[in-house]
């Protein structure tokens, strides 16, 4: 059985309130390095974040705006983009070499430029499935590679993506602290407590500013909007998803009367549909 808004105790991850107060905000900023570190596994370490202005404009004013979710960059210059997609999108790749291309050209310095540039990582917190073919590769990381050798051909330009609804594990199958940090993002709105599995230091923190009896008047109200516009696409997404099930029921209930061997009752076991549909098929 689910909680409801009035009994949860923590905020929902997906919504863009809890996200950005969450990891994009300067009092949090530990949550967000915390986050970034798991996810690199030592291969890249970061003691400090500066958060950068999340709104850029092209070059003339009739050029598209992009607006990033979170937008930072550690103490050698290298820039992270960290976007929350609540929902799939027609072209969500394209959109995230789109927003990419904005933190390569403002490394342009005025005067000279020697075109040496500083890693670029674009983080995607996905809120849907987009690689089908698998049902446990979730973690996916993107390069430019030479096809023929399939070595990287550029390592300055990285791509990471999390299919959440992939991650299954449960609290005892919590190993690394990206688990638990993915299991902490999924379930955060249904737990009731801080889990065992989840005591280090940087989960104290995620709870208590995750806390919703904890906030003020103006957050409440802020988070509540943003719960609403969280459950307003779900609703949407929901019925088109039934649509277009439905569609599909059809169609297949049209092909199988058509072959003219089953009966309708064997029709409407086999999609699902009612046998007063199938006769009006």
């Amino acid at each position: 059985m689910g909680i409801s808004a009035s009994q949860e105790r923590y905020v929902n991850f997906y919504t863009d309130f809890a996200f950005k107060k969450l990891f994009g905000t300067e009092v949090n900023k530990e949550l967000l390095i915390s986050f970034l570190n798991s996810l690199f596994d030592g291969r890249e370490v970061i003691k400090d974040l500066k958060y950068l202005n999340g709104e850029h404009l092209g070059h003339v004013a009739s050029e598209r705006k992009a607006v990033f979710d979170v937008y930072c960059e550690n103490e050698q210059g290298e820039k992270f983009l960290i976007e929350m997609q609540k929902a799939e999108q027609d072209y969500f790749k394209d959109r995230s070499i789109y927003y990419s291309s904005f933190p390569i050209q403002e490394q342009a310095p005025r005067g000279k430029l020697n075109f040496e540039l500083q890693r670029i990582y674009t983080i995607g917190i996905l809120n849907f499935v987009f690689d089908k073919n698998s049902d446990d590769y979730m973690h996916h990381e993107v390069k430019l590679m030479d096809i023929r050798t399939k070595e990287v051909f550029f390592d300055k330009l990285t791509y990471l993506y999390l299919e959440m609804p992939k991650f299954r594990k449960t609290e005892a199958e919590l190993v690394t602290l990206l688990d638990k940090w993915l299991y902490a993002i999924k379930n955060l709105s249904s737990l009731m407590e801080r889990p065992v599995a989840l005591q280090e230091a940087v989960f104290k923190r995620l709870f208590e500013q995750a806390e919703i009896a904890a906030f003020n008047k103006e957050e409440l109200h802020d988070y509540r909007e943003s719960q609403k516009d969280f459950w307003d696409l779900n609703s949407v997404l929901e019925t088109a998803e039934r649509k277009g099930d439905r569609k599909r029921q059809i169609s297949t209930a049209k092909s199988l009367k058509a072959m003219g061997v089953l009966t309708d009752s064997q029709i409407a076991e086999a999609t699902g549909l009612s046998e007063d549909e199938v006769r009006g098929i």
